[in-house]
């Protein structure tokens, strides 16, 4: 009674399995893509090489070592799939990624994320240089929080970036803002504050068109405009540098449909951020605002209507994508660049290994399949049926994976994935033969076959859970500290692993319950595998009918 509960619907247990089968190839279908993303190794991809650029003209080793790990974080952070970032020389990085547009690598790499928020003096449209009049102050909200402006940025026609805007997240609070303690963070933002731009700024400003090229210097006035090249800024000095956001992240708050990027400040930053916004506080509009600039270019202007906010936190919304909401959140959480960079090359890449070592990995994996098979069907006989099939439906579900992770997360597969895919024959394998020898265990011991199939499979299954659960923790520490090519080894493994863990509970053991209740396999047919001779046991094992049937003739069983 132990095991009935078990062993009571096979069947339905496989048809769920199939299910799921199926429902992995209808996303595949749905989504037209049947073949999995390839790495550097066998599809190649692009190759952009950084030159260094330092206004001393002298590029320190560790900037520009801090910068590749920067860099490699980055791409890093697109998925799985195998990437190179080397440094070249005394001033250059190569960075080699599988599955990009030159465009989409340049994007990648090339953005510094120098982050920083200064105070909006003057902002128009820049078609036609026409200052946008003051609009009415939003109605208050149920908490203190930054308001979105009914400026240029905020037209509903921006792009994702520009249209962004900031907020308060929830837990931020405010309250009015504090006169001059005297103390010197307080003493330098007071006369930042209290800066005010000259008639020559004014000047630049009027004739200023976006595209036009303006030192970005923190201690000076930036005029700028946004991403969208729709509308320009005159900004004061920097307030709040971006080195103080000390975590960013993308999401969907609740109770919203649209993305946004949440900012954490530091401590330090968290104080900055309230002396600022309460001073904004009590400024007219232009002047109420606060630009956020992220490499030369506005990506909001909210303004501050509920007083200082503090806390430390804020987020930025607008027009989001989770593609531009993510890829803004990475280059922030991952920190500017130390150097500034000139893209010198950017170039496709062939694969480093030619058809004729793909072509050998992948007889290897089909010599690895033909040797298990043949040495089940020597030795297991009728058994290699199952274990062959169990082998369809791992390759099937691994196949599935593969195709679905790269469009997912980016897993591009690479030749040490192959590697892992056949390392995980053998382990897929070991699980058939501790189960099998378990039932042969069982039935040398005079048990009805599907009772040792059962019995067997109590005892077995902790064996199998152990050998892969010690082969998924090698391979989740081997992905931790490793990186490219050698990580693409160990995802593959730790997969696999995970697919035979499945197989083997709802493929193997349901198949071999329904096996052992024909007359073929529980009756102990010559070539079934269960003969007695072949098994060494004394008589054959009897099927559980039969067994009955003895008993009430006062037979042995």
């Amino acid at each position: 009674m132990a095991t009935s509960r078990n062993v009571a619907h096979p069947l339905r247990t496989l048809i769920i399995l199939f299910a799921v089968i199926a429902g992995l190839f209808s996303i595949m279908a749905f989504s037209n893509v049947w073949t999995p993303k390839l790495g550097l190794d066998l599809s190649g991809g692009m190759q952009v090489t950084l030159t260094a650029d330092s206004a001393t003209g002298k590029v320190s080793s560790e900037s520009l070592q801090l910068a590749r790990q920067i860099i490699q974080r980055r791409v890093d952070a697109i998925g799985v799939g195998e990437s190179e970032v080397t440094t070249s020389g005394d001033r250059q990085i190569v960075v080699s990624v599988p599955n990009v547009t030159s465009e989409e690598l340049a994007k990648m790499v090339g953005q510094t994320a120098q982050l920083n928020f200064r105070k909006v003096y003057q902002a128009e449209s820049a078609a036609d240089s026409q200052a946008v009049p003051t609009l009415p102050q939003p109605v208050e909200s149920p908490r203190p929080s930054v308001e979105p402006t009914a400026t240029p940025t905020e037209d509903a026609t921006a792009s994702a970036s520009p249209g962004a805007t900031a907020s308060a997240t929830p837990g931020s609070s405010a309250s009015p803002s504090s006169t001059a303690t005297g103390s010197p963070e307080e003493q330098r933002l007071d006369k930042l504050l209290a800066w005010k731009p000259s008639e020559r700024d004014t000047k630049d400003f009027q004739s200023f068109k976006c595209g036009d090229n303006f030192p970005d210097v923190s201690t000076e006035p930036l005029i700028t405009c946004d991403k969208a090249n729709q509308y320009k800024y005159l900004l004061g000095p920097v307030l709040i540098k971006g080195e103080q956001v000390s975590r960013a992240n993308a999401g969907v708050p609740q109770n919203s449909v649209a993305w946004e990027v949440e900012l954490e400040f530091k401590p330090e930053g968290a104080e900055q951020f309230r002396i600022v916004t309460g001073h904004l506080n009590e400024q007219t509009s232009p002047q109420n605002q606060f630009g956020i600039v992220l490499d030369g270019e506005v990506i909001s202007a909210p303004q501050v209507t509920n007083g200082a906010i503090t806390g430390g936190r804020a987020s930025i919304t607008g027009s989001f994508t989770q593609q531009s909401a993510t890829e803004l959140a990475n280059v922030l959480s991952f920190g500017a660049l130390p150097l500034s960079f000139t893209m010198s090359n950017v170039e496709s890449i062939s694969p480093k290994l030619g058809g004729e070592q793909l072509e050998a990995g992948i007889i290897a994996g089909i010599i690895g399949l033909l040797l298990v098979v043949l040495y089940c069907l020597l030795y297991y006989r009728g058994l290699a049926m199952v274990v062959t099939l169990s082998l369809v439906v791992a390759g099937l579900l691994t196949w599935a994976m593969v195709v679905l992770l790269g469009q997912s997360v980016g897993f591009a597969l690479n030749l040490p994935g192959i590697a892992g895919a056949i390392v995980a024959i053998g382990v897929t394998a070991d699980s058939f033969i501790v189960y099998f020898e378990r039932i042969r265990d069982e039935v040398r011991e005079g048990r009805g076959l599907r009772t040792a199939i059962e019995t067997g499979w109590v005892r077995s299954r902790r064996t199998i859970m152990a050998a892969d659960s010690i082969s998924l923790l090698s391979a989740v520490v081997l992905f931790v500290l490793s990186f490219g090519s050698i990580q693409g080894f160990a995802f593959t493994l730790g997969l696999t692993t995970l697919i035979d863990l499945a197989v083997v509970f709802f493929f193997t053991k349901p198949m071999m319950t329904l096996l052992g209740r024909t007359k073929f396999f529980g009756q102990g047919h010559r070539f079934s595998g269960f003969e007695a001779e072949h098994m060494g046991a004394s008589k054959a094992p009897l099927h559980n009918s039969r067994r009955r049937i003895a008993a009430t003739a006062g037979g042995q069983a």
